[in-house]
This record gives C-alpha cells, structure tokens and sequence, in this order.
C-alpha cells in the first residue's frame, strides 16, 4: 500500500521546523518549499529594516521583492553562512540604491542643473556638463506624458503630492504611482553621479 501523501500544512510544519543551513541546502536543490519557507520566516524582518531607512512602504516592499527574486535565481551559486546577515546585508544595499535615486531628483535637479547654467566651465566641464545634462533629457523624454508632466511639476516646479494631484484632477496615490515610475527609468542614467560613501552613511 502506497504511503499517504502528506498534506500542504503537514509539509510547511516539516519545513518551518527546519534550520536556515538546510532551508538554504534546500534552495541550492531548487526546492520550492524551502524558498518559501525562507520568505516566511524572513520578509518581514527584511520589510521592517528596508522601512526604518526609505519611510515608504512601497519602496520598502520593492526593495525586499528584489531581495527574494536575486535569491531565487543565484540560488545555485551563493555561498551563505548566516541567512539572516545575508539577507539583511541584500536589503541594505539595495536600499543603498533607492537612497542614490532620491539624491538623484533631489540634489542633482535641484543643486547641479541650475549650476550648469549660470556658472563660467572650463571646456572640459562643458562637455562633461552637456553630457551629463543630454543623459538626464534623453530619460526624461522616455518618459510617458502623464509621467513626465508629474516629475516635471514635483521636481523642477517643486510642487507637494497634494497640489500636483489637484492641479491634474488626479488622486494622491496616482502621483505617486506616477513619481516613481519615473525614477525607476532615471535610475540608471543618473546613478552614476551620485555618491555611495554618504549614503552607506546614512546606513549606519
């Protein structure tokens, strides 16, 4: 007689009593169960820690999403000695990144783009400037029109949520949704001025 097959919540006791070192053994198999056993014990910690540094639960859910993700597909060639710092030390630097992207709107289109165009350049500042400057318009023009018209109004009209929602009939949680779908796309052509060092920083 065939042994029974044992039940879903029969599995997840089995995996929920197991040890990090072997949900990770397990992962490194393509184990399903031990993936998702690694995400429930784990997410929150990860979501509360992403949190305390973004203060938006949607960046903050991003940032652990992205965490899981890159565990899953790396799964055969990470070494992990303590998941737990493994994880942690994920979500930091990609917190690193979200942080690098608010430097991005808030420093560079503030500060550097009004330096540009008043201040004397060497010819080599010139072009770097131009450079610089053409990368930021190529991806501003990526954007969608709606998109394009809320970065436009919050970071170079610096206008609040509230009153971009109201000037476009719009809701609040549009304008977000608007705001970071236009970071996203910025992301990678405005990384590279930043700096890292001030933000690991704020990490401590």
């Amino acid at each position: 007689m065939p042994s029974a097959v044992p039940s879903s919540s029969m599995r997840h006791q089995l995996y929920a009593a197991r040890t990090d070192e072997a949900l990770v053994q397990g992962l490194r198999e393509h184990d399903n169960e031990a993936f998702a056993e690694i995400y429930e014990r784990y997410w929150r910690r990860l979501l509360e820690a992403a949190y305390r540094r973004l203060h938006s639960r949607e960046a903050a859910e991003e940032v652990v999403q992205d965490v899981f993700v890159s565990l899953w597909q790396k799964r055969q060639e990470l070494t992990i000695q303590h998941l737990p710092n493994y994880l942690l030390t994920a979500v930091k630097y990609r917190v690193i990144d979200a942080l690098k992207l608010r430097m991005s709107r808030e420093t560079y289109l503030e500060r550097t783009l009004p330096k540009l165009s008043t201040e004397d350049h060497s010819t080599e500042e010139t072009v770097a400037a131009d450079d610089l400057s053409g990368a930021l318009l190529q991806s501003l023009l990526q954007l969608p029109e709606h998109t394009r018209e809320v970065f436009r109004l919050s970071r170079l009209e610096h206008q609040s949520v509230p009153e971009i929602a109201e000037q476009l009939h719009i809701s609040r949680k549009t304008v977000e949704y608007h705001l970071t779908r236009a970071l996203k796309i910025l992301r990678v052509s405005l990384r590279d001025f930043l700096l890292l060092a001030v933000l690991v920083r704020w990490w401590e």
